[in-house]
């Protein structure tokens, strides 16, 4: 494949070093994005200055960030070299280029001597040339690492609510501020030019910014003639980074504003100065730089004997007439809406489902960036998609209850058409789906043509599933094809939310759970009875790994289930961590990302472990096609299935007349043998 020096199923532990100042360390994600891309079961420990720390918080992948703060004295340095070396690297990628490295140990790293041809300016590529010097890659590594808390997702959508902005309008952002007052234009220009933008182009300037920015901004809102809004001071990092998927444009000087909006691959007009472009300028797919064409411009110098003639005599007519005709040449992608403004994706089966579905949401979001996608899902799958940074809101349909009967199906449908959506995408194939994406006038409806009143949909795929020749994420991708979208992609995400992972710390604490301790997970529940491996071979597992391996258990379930664990519980010969029906499916997320192993019968849990990073031993009875692991297996790279044919022709599932004898073919050796090599695999 791609990894010449390594191979891909060992890589566990990957050290990052990245930089201290926002904007520089922005610029090194897509090296981030690069090594997951290729590495999706390693665990990533990150150095970076207390500045950028916020960039990787909340990033599942991330196993814990190391603040490296150049102030600190030498002592302090040296200590956490000394912590670092104890810790066994397979990678470690130094982007500080520094000797730093040099003194870890890992089996392979970055070398700071590395010579990069002169052609190659852009710090983007610098980065990434160092990357490639050491692993082979593909290009398509773009997968984006800033994931915003639910929290902040919910801030910043009250925040455009309280200014009035609501879904479709025109917004142009403006970043005036700058790290050093040398690259920041002056605050009269910006307020002619968003005069100028605002009367001609019917658009919304929304100023953004951290604190130091206050300054500038209010002075620019206080020379203009037309009414702006200031956000300056008010978002976080990973707020801002939410924010500005919202924007059609953003202006802004050289900043870390702007290399957050070219990360995000937004179209960004920027105005340079001093610093060379060249090495630091936009790098979205669309961006356009202004700058005077000086005899000493750019001098990258912070200091100058000619007044910054190269920020100071720039034209705000000038800039506007720049701005104006880029918008122009971009006018179709920035200032007009999507071929579908309004996106509804409808998945409203079990959790396992839903989770499956998430890459064909951050699939979406990326050929369509400037859409409003929502999701329709049922409320036991709520905690999937909420706080997903790629959806702008979750619809939950509960037919069971607030939906319910024929005015509960209405009420909602009118509350759906209300919406205004462009384009469903049916992907639970129901006929109640089908009719309620009908009845909401959403004008183009795609889904499986099959007697589910698949007549009331206007493109329809033949529906093949019940095949079984590939996974299920395949077939949800296989959908997108109709609108063009082709990705092979399946990477799955599972939001944590901050009150789930502050639970499972908790619930850890009080039940003396060390983070040197082996702690596995079992889930010996299922939907289905012809799912379900019986139920006291689980209770042996455990006894095994206690007992000889000195692991602590937890056991999961869903609520209504307690029978089940009672037998679990009357077969162990040793005190567990009991969590069965205790957990929401966001606290089950958090908490088993913590545990070392899941084993787990066929379930939805299964696919939240593997979106959190943790390695599953998946039992699977029924070789029924379409219901095999072909279609439902865990899809990351670190887990192990336990399926067995025992020649049944017809698979007659919980009506099963000779004891499910596919779930008792897989012994309780079978699996301590699993627990064994994916440990061996972990290490």
């Amino acid at each position: 494949m791609f990894y010449s020096k390594l191979e891909k199923s060992g890589v566990k532990k990957i050290l990052f070093i990245t930089l201290s100042n926002i904007g520089d360390c922005i610029l090194t994600l897509p090296v981030m994005d690069a090594l997951k891309k290729n590495f999706p079961n390693a665990k990533f420990y990150v150095l970076v200055g207390p500045k950028a720390r916020e960039l990787f918080v909340n990033d599942p992948k991330i196993e814990k960030i190391i603040i490296y703060d150049k102030q600190k004295p030498w002592q302090d340095k040296a200590k956490l070299t000394l912590d670092l070396r104890k810790e066994k690297f397979d990678i470690i990628v130094d982007l500080r280029n520094s000797a730093f490295a040099l003194l870890l140990k890992a089996r392979l790293k970055t070398t700071p001597f590395l010579r990069i041809p002169r052609r190659i300016l852009h710090m983007k590529e610098r980065h990434l040339l160092r990357l490639k010097a050491i692993l082979d890659f593909p290009e398509n590594y773009n997968s984006l690492s800033i994931y915003p808390s639910l929290m902040g997702k919910d801030y910043i959508e009250n925040l455009l609510k309280d200014e009035g902005i609501v879904s479709g309008e025109k917004l142009l952002f403006v970043g005036p501020g700058a790290a050093n007052h040398i690259k920041q234009w002056d605050a009269a220009g910006f307020a002619k030019v968003c005069d100028k933008l605002i009367e001609e182009f019917k658009v919304k300037i929304i100023f953004v910014g951290d604190d130091k920015d206050k300054k500038i901004v209010s002075l620019i809102i206080s020379l203009m003639k037309n009414k702006a809004v200031d956000f300056s001071g008010k978002t976080t990092l990973r707020e801002l980074a939410f924010l500005l998927q919202k924007a059609q444009l953003l202006i802004s000087c050289d900043s870390a504003v702007m290399h957050m909006a070219s990360y995000l691959n937004i179209p960004v007009f920027a105005i340079f100065g001093p610093t060379n472009s060249k090495k630091y300028g936009p790098w979205s797919d669309k961006s356009s730089i202004y700058r005077l064409n000086l005899d000493c411009s750019p001098c990258e110098k912070s200091g100058c004997n000619r007044n910054h003639e190269c920020m100071q005599q720039i034209d705000a007519l000038d800039v506007y007439k720049a701005i104006k005709e880029f918008l122009k040449s971009e006018k179709a992608q920035s200032l007009t809406v999507e071929k579908f403004k309004k996106i509804l994706i409808i998945r409203t089966d079990r959790i396992g489902d839903v989770i499956l579905t998430t890459p064909v949401i951050k699939a979406i979001r990326q050929s369509f960036p400037k859409s409003f996608i929502s999701i329709m899902v049922s409320p036991v799958s709520k905690d999937i998609v909420e706080g997903n940074p790629y959806l702008d809101e979750v619809i939950v349909y509960d037919k069971k209850g607030r939906d319910k009967g024929i005015f509960g199906l209405f009420r909602f449908v009118l509350s759906l058409k209300k919406r205004n959506f462009d384009l469903s995408l049916n992907l639970h194939t129901k006929k109640r789906i089908n009719l309620i994406s009908f009845l909401a006038g959403i004008k183009q409806r795609i889904g499986y043509d099959n007697n589910k009143f698949s007549f009331l949909l206007t493109t329809r795929l033949k529906d093949v599933r019940v095949q079984g020749k590939k996974h299920e994420a395949d077939y949800c991708l296989d959908v997108l094809k109709t609108i063009g979208i082709n990705t092979d992609e399946k990477q799955l995400f599972m939001p944590l939310k901050d009150a789930s992972e502050k639970w499972a710390q908790e619930v850890l604490k009080e039940n003396n759970v060390k983070a040197n301790d082996m702690l596995v997970a079992i889930h010996p529940d299922a939907s289905c009875p012809s799912k379900r491996w019986p139920i006291e071979r689980f209770a042996q597992v455990c006894n095994k790994l206690i007992e000889e391996k000195g692991f602590k258990i937890a056991i999961i379930s869903g609520q209504g289930n307690s029978k089940i664990i009672e037998i679990v519980k009357r077969y162990l010969r040793h005190p567990v961590l009991d969590l069965s029906g205790r957990t929401s499916v966001s606290q089950l997320a958090s908490f088993l990302k913590r545990c070392n192993l899941f084993i787990s019968n066929d379930s939805g849990p299964v696919h939240i472990a593997q979106a959190v990073g943790t390695p599953v031993i998946v039992i699977f009875g029924r070789n029924q096609a379409g219901l095999s692991p072909i279609r439902w297996a865990p899809l990351g790279k670190n887990n192990i299935i336990l399926h067995k044919d025992v020649g049944c022709k017809v698979c007659l599932a919980h009506n099963c007349k000779i004891g499910f004898i596919c779930l008792a073919a897989i012994s309780v050796k079978e699996i301590l043998e699993a627990v064994d090599v994916i440990l061996k695999k972990s290490r």
